[in-house]
């Protein structure tokens, strides 16, 4: 295998929810920049492909659901060992639904919690041995800026990214004696296959006309941003979230 040049060359990267969308943007950009990625999803098919689209072989893809916490573990402990360690960790696997919050199942809201919630935990307690053993390392959660909003039908979603937050900044200062940066990514609106399958053409319309640069970020502006805070370009920048939105959430009424 060639050496790797990049930002992230000589690094282990695993992602979850890589199927696809932001998760499969991330692993692409990170391998640009020379790391070897670990790529989970419940779908084995997007998955698979997803990791078949890495060059040079660097991408490993895991079919498992993020909130089976044994899975996770023998994924997480598979692709250190692997890679002879581990120094990334993205949080990106999320189970969209919206709803009133009268009107949201018992079993659509736990598994919105499995997934979106305790899918992080179970990733955290593989993840942060085998960083620590590396010396150091990054840990970056996806949140949202719906954590910022009041935003109708959005109850649960909200809730769980509003956790995601508070979560981030515990684990920074838990984590930050061993060197390692924990940091979430709050994209605004972000047009993905799975967004789309919740929210119309018309509306994707609707939220680019509100942001102050009048356009949506793309999947590659977020995965950009994931390269960075997993670079040591941002070796000081821990418990931050950092709002990837064009500027929505200053637009004021």
């Amino acid at each position: 295998m060639a050496q790797q040049a990049g930002r992230l060359a000589g690094k282990a990267a695993f992602i979850t929810g890589a199927g696809g969308g932001l998760g499969e943007a991330i692993a692409k950009a990170m391998a640009d920049e020379g790391a070897n990625v670990g790529l989970l999803d419940y779908n084995g098919e997007l998955v698979e492909t997803a990791a078949s689209n890495i060059p040079e072989g660097r991408g490993t893809p895991y079919t498992v659901d993020v909130s089976d916490r044994l899975a996770v573990k023998a994924a997480i402990d598979d692709f250190a060992e692997r890679q002879g360690g581990l120094n990334i960790l993205v949080n990106n696997a999320v189970s969209f639904n919206y709803g009133t919050l009268p009107d949201m199942a018992e079993d659509v809201v736990d598994h919105m919690l499995d997934v979106g919630l305790k899918g992080v935990f179970w990733s955290l307690q593989a993840a942060t041995p085998h960083l620590i053993a590396s010396k150091g390392g990054s840990i970056i959660n996806l949140s949202s800026i719906a954590v910022s909003f009041a935003i109708k039908n959005a109850g649960i979603y909200t809730s769980i990214k509003g956790a995601i937050d508070a979560l981030t900044r515990q684990q920074a200062g838990e984590l930050g004696e061993y060197g390692i940066t924990v940091n979430a990514l709050a994209p605004g609106s972000v047009v993905t296959p799975g967004a789309s399958s919740v929210i119309s053409a018309e509306s994707w319309k609707d939220r680019a006309a509100s942001t102050m640069l009048k356009r949506l970020a793309t999947p590659e502006e977020i995965a950009a941003a994931a390269v960075f805070l997993a670079s040591d370009d941002a070796r000081s920048i821990t418990g931050v979230t950092l709002k990837i939105d064009a500027g929505v959430t200053i637009a004021g009424v």
